[in-house]
């Protein structure tokens, strides 16, 4: 799948035109990884974003007691990296490679460069960030009942 045609089904881009897809899709970078490769540590700068183009990853984040917790897991068309991008906060998670793994990667400068320039982008990640907040929330409450 081209990257243009990609960048369309992801939720957080669906609004775009075709021109400003085509923009975005230029500044997109094709990066592999193997089964249980890293591609994010919990605790690193963001500086970018990924899609799935093909494969799977997890997302794992670490407590502070020492225990892994597997948050979520991630397909084509994914979006993930988002949160640290839009706040400049360290990652929240770390993110590994179930299978072998294609995604996109946007950098922050370029994803944020495309926002002032389209601030409906904006307004799509938010539901994006929230359920993604909801999600982390809800698993972590379960954990603490137990």
């Amino acid at each position: 799948m081209e990257k243009k045609e990609l960048l369309s089904k992801v939720d957080l881009f669906s609004g775009l035109n075709d021109s400003d897809l085509e923009r975005l899709a230029e500044f997109c970078v094709e990066l592999t990884f193997k089964k249980d490769e890293t591609l994010i540590k919990q605790g690193e700068r963001g500086v970018g974003l990924y899609i799935i183009s093909s494969g799977e990853v997890k997302i794992i984040k670490k407590t502070a007691g020492g225990d892994e917790l597997e948050i979520a897991f991630h397909r084509p068309v994914d979006i993930f990296g988002e949160m640290a991008v839009l706040d400049d906060a360290p990652r929240s998670a770390s993110v590994i490679a179930v299978v072998d793994t294609t995604c996109l990667f946007l950098s922050a400068w370029d994803f944020k460069a495309r926002m002032k320039l389209h601030p409906e982008i904006a307004m799509e990640i938010l539901p994006v960030v929230v359920k993604r907040f909801r999600e982390t929330n809800e698993k972590l409450l379960a954990l603490s009942r137990l």
